[in-house]
């Protein structure tokens, strides 16, 4: 079995998503994953205020210092607009090969465009990201493969048409048997 993943949602952030997402990552990543209380004290102290938005480096930094479990992978999933300092935001972060990654649904929500929301969009935007930066802690670069979660994007176009799954090259590349 692959390594077991601790989903923790950082408030704010929906407790629809978060339930919803754990089949499925555990579906594509063939592990148990296992729901941590909610936390919020870990988002508040990442808050750049010249922004006005949450720094995604030193919010994994802080995921990374309250769950050093090696054994384990860590995807922190919060509501939040998230950037590093050399981007003007992201949907999420990993370290790569490491043990933690965090994914916001907070530009993958259609009413931070001035659209409708969709919550059915949502949800599959927050599954291909939650499995996109999850790729990364198993050691995945981006893919080519325009259909694999791996794929790199930089808009939620991108996201909306990339797949929610691991290509087989990915798949084998961290072990999963078909």
């Amino acid at each position: 079995m692959i390594t077991p993943i601790r989903l923790v949602p950082l408030l704010p952030v929906s407790d629809e998503i978060v339930r919803l997402l754990v089949p499925s990552i555990g579906s594509v990543y063939r592990t148990d994953v296992v729901v941590e209380k909610p936390m919020r004290k870990a988002v508040e102290s990442v808050y750049d205020i010249s922004r006005g938005q949450y720094n995604s480096t030193d919010l994994l930094r802080k995921l990374i210092s309250l769950y050093p479990d090696q054994s384990e992978k860590i995807l922190g999933v919060v509501s939040v607009d998230l950037f590093v300092p050399i981007l003007t935001y992201v949907f999420g972060e990993a370290q790569l090969n490491g043990t933690a990654a965090v994914m916001s649904t907070y530009r993958l929500d259609d009413a931070v465009y001035g659209l409708q929301p969709d919550p059915v969009v949502l949800f599959e935007r927050s599954l291909k990201e939650s499995i996109h930066e999850l790729g990364h802690t198993y050691g995945l670069l981006h893919c080519r493969d325009f259909d694999c979660a791996m794929h790199a994007s930089t808009t939620v176009d991108d996201i909306d048409q990339k797949g929610a799954m691991l290509c087989g090259k990915c798949r084998e590349q961290i072990g999963i048997k078909d």
